[in-house]
């Protein structure tokens, strides 16, 4: 069954600690958005303002243009996963493999315009991939579902990696992404923006589990 993460993304420490304060009670895998202000237009807390609860399992989103300056601190950081874009103008193969030997899972986000096939080498070796549908450095942006294509041109490259899905994750279309073989949906502002956040997650882990029924 496909996982709902909630996404926080923040501009200040406070910022940061509010949206982690929104799920503490009822997640323990979380997504956390950071941005140099150089790949995306917007700059989230520095890397080294990144916390979180003991226990709990991170995916740090990396959009940056140079992994090169912030691959070893996160690592320091031990998260569960590192995302870094393939579309950085660096060469990821050596930091997708640096993440892997130490103990960490390497992620690769492809946005809209990139074609699995042009990244085939990043995707062999990589343990997590992401369909980024949203726009850097923002929560929302519109889920372009003609995306769910890339997922079997992927599988086809790494039939073992997870599948995440990143922008515009809503209760109307979880389901259809869940069926379409995502693993991980992030979810930011479906969640950070609303009245109830608990309600929020709910209504959407309640769309995955219609798959019962089916």
């Amino acid at each position: 069954m496909s996982l709902i993460v909630p996404a926080v993304l923040s501009s200040t420490p406070e910022e940061y600690k509010a949206g982690l304060e929104k799920i503490h009670t009822f997640v323990n895998r979380v997504h956390v958005d950071f941005s140099d202000g150089s790949f995306a237009p917007t700059q989230t807390i520095p890397v080294n303002q990144i916390w979180w609860p003991q226990g709990w399992q991170i995916d740090i989103h990396a959009m940056v243009g140079d992994p090169n300056q912030y691959v070893d601190l996160l690592i320091s950081m031990h998260p569960s996963l590192i995302i870094f874009h393939s579309e950085a103008q660096v060469d990821l193969l050596p930091i997708l493999q640096k993440v892997k030997a130490a103990g960490i899972k390497a992620g690769l986000a492809l946005m809209r315009s990139t074609v699995p096939s042009d990244v085939a080498g990043l995707i062999e070796v990589a343990d997590h991939v992401m369909i980024f549908s949203g726009d850097l450095g923002k929560y929302g942006g519109t889920a372009s579902m003609m995306q769910l294509e890339k997922i079997r041109l992927i599988k086809n490259i790494n039939n073992g990696a997870e599948i995440g899905w990143d922008g515009g994750v809503t209760v109307e279309i979880a389901f259809n992404l869940s069926q379409g073989g995502v693993d991980v949906l992030y979810v930011g502002k479906a969640i950070q923006q609303a009245a109830d956040p608990k309600a929020a997650y709910d209504a959407l882990m309640s769309e995955l589990n219609k798959q019962g029924a089916i």
